[in-house]
């Protein structure tokens, strides 16, 4: 069965810091590229990073290039999304995502398995 769940999120202030963590299960998690998606009250979904299944490329949005990194460990499953200098509009669920293949993509049509999010807020 396949499981990806995410954790860590919560409410911070502006200029803080916030680790999310996505561990998964029941599927091969080093043959699949792993992204991090975002959804704000009342916008779409939006690609936030990715990284594929090496863990050796991550394609990053603009907006949080430099103040987020993502990081995996394939030997625990997990996938890892250090976020600084957050900002309110970085409010958001944040959705874990995992896709069969090593390149990276922004689509979340290319996606399989989803997690259910973790809620991240941002006061300013």
């Amino acid at each position: 069965q396949v499981q990806v769940v995410e954790s860590g999120g919560g409410l911070v202030q502006a200029g803080d810091s916030l680790r999310l963590s996505c561990a998964a299960s029941g599927f091969s998690f080093s043959r699949y590229t792993m992204a991090w998606f975002r959804q704000a009250p009342g916008k779409e979904r939006e690609y936030v990073v990715s990284i594929d299944a090496m863990g050796t490329t991550a394609d990053y949005k603009d907006s949080v290039q430099g103040r987020f990194s993502v990081s995996r460990d394939n030997a625990k499953n997990t996938l890892t999304l250090q976020m600084n200098s957050l900002n309110y509009e970085d409010t958001a669920v944040y959705y874990c995502a995992a896709r069969i293949g090593t390149g990276v993509t922004r689509s979340p049509n290319n996606y399989n398995f989803w997690g259910q999010g973790t809620q991240v807020t941002v006061s300013s």
